[in-house]
């Protein structure tokens, strides 16, 4: 069996993001879904990089799993990576484990040791607005309403940049306290600051959010300042998370040397694929410090991946479900997906467990995004 096609379907679902889904196909007519990782502006460079080193995959075996992403960076890349890079690594790489559970007559879990776990904790992202506290908190109290037991929003004011004042620093606390109010002591906030503060500010806030108990502080600095993030870590009560802006097990082992965070949340979509997920988790679990995957935008082959390679993680904490993507996910997914109890079962059928249909992903055609509204001199 070998490959004989790799194809790309770049799709809309109605935001400033795209989806990314990779097929493969075989000389014996299987197929397997992967899905990468886009960033905004980004998502066709992600696409040629597929495009690119599929021209290497196609008349490889599918089950040289390893072979091939140690290859994609060690020979295709001459050992010199990068965002685009992996999230196209990883959406082939998943695809190829989709097509050996298929041929196996397994979910992929099973081939990577079985499971820990039969069902996934997930939480809430993706229903919270930037705007004045009462208004998130009331969505908040939609969002637990539907069944989720963790929640998780950025509560900081834009634009993104390393100091902020003082009254930007006072709503961010202010948006948290009205959401721990509104959705009481039982159900878990986490915040998302996305590697942007400086090591001070997010420090002093970290401090003032703490009577209101959130979950955990996310990408409170950017990691490509490990000093600074473990600074930052050794002065607040909060569990630190990072691990969106990293990639592949070389990037999260100074992280895990430095004790730079309580969790890390690798992305299976960007770090590398479903393995390099697992590589990860296993180099965290002796040092204590939990997995909880982010998950980009995905609510299907992405978020597939995810719950595949959690399933038999002994140090999985909860993932990703971005409620505002649920609709086009279950338009376009054979099965889709479904919360309940803020948990998702883990899928059986062999492979990833889940199938696309080109037919509906057609109604969803990317096509040339607006300008975002980048800042000017002026505006600074």
């Amino acid at each position: 069996m070998k490959i004989g096609a790799v194809t790309t379907f770049l799709v809309d679902p109605g935001s400033h993001k795209r989806w990314l889904f990779v097929k493969l196909e075989t000389d014996d007519g299987l197929h397997g879904w992967g899905e990468c990782y886009t960033q905004s502006d980004r998502d066709r460079s992600i696409e040629a990089h597929v495009h690119q080193l599929g021209r290497y995959l196609v008349g490889r075996s599918p089950f040289d799993i390893k072979h091939f992403t140690y290859g994609a960076y060690t020979d295709f890349a001459a050992k010199r990576g990068g965002m685009d890079l992996y999230c196209a690594i990883s959406g082939i790489e998943q695809a190829l484990w989709d097509i050996a559970g298929k041929v196996a007559g397994q979910p992929v879990h099973n081939l990577l040791g079985g499971v820990f776990r039969s069902r996934i904790r997930v939480y809430a992202n993706g229903w919270a607005s930037a705007g004045e506290p009462a208004q998130i908190a009331e969505q908040a109290r939609s969002v637990v309403a539907r069944g989720f037991t963790a929640l998780k929003f950025d509560p900081f004011p834009g634009p993104w940049r390393a100091w902020i004042d003082r009254k930007d620093e006072r709503l961010a606390v202010e948006r948290v306290r009205t959401v721990r109010e509104a959705v009481g002591p039982d159900v878990e906030i986490l915040v998302e600051v996305h590697r942007r503060l400086a090591p001070m500010h997010a420090i002093r806030v970290a401090r003032m959010m703490e009577p209101y108990a959130p979950f955990w502080f996310e990408e409170p600095v950017s990691a490509r300042d490990l000093r600074g993030l473990v600074d930052t870590r050794r002065a607040i009560a909060l569990p630190v998370v990072t691990g969106e802006e990293i990639y592949t097990k070389a990037e999260f082992r100074d992280v895990l040397e430095r004790r730079a965070a309580d969790i890390v949340n690798p992305d299976v979509c960007s770090c590398g694929g479903i393995l390099e997920l697992r590589e990860i988790a296993a180099m965290a679990e002796p040092c204590h410090v939990a997995v909880s995957p982010h998950n980009y935008n995905s609510t299907t082959v992405g978020l597939a991946a995810t719950l595949q390679a959690a399933a038999g993680m002994p140090n999985f904490l909860i993932t990703e479900y971005f409620v505002n993507f649920e609709e086009v996910g279950r338009a376009i997914a054979r099965p889709p997906f479904s919360v309940e109890d803020g948990h998702i079962v883990l899928p059986t059928a062999p492979g990833l467990g889940i199938d696309l249909d080109e037919g509906a992903l057609a109604r969803y055609p990317a096509r040339e995004s607006s300008l975002r509204k980048l800042r000017r001199p002026e505006d600074e």
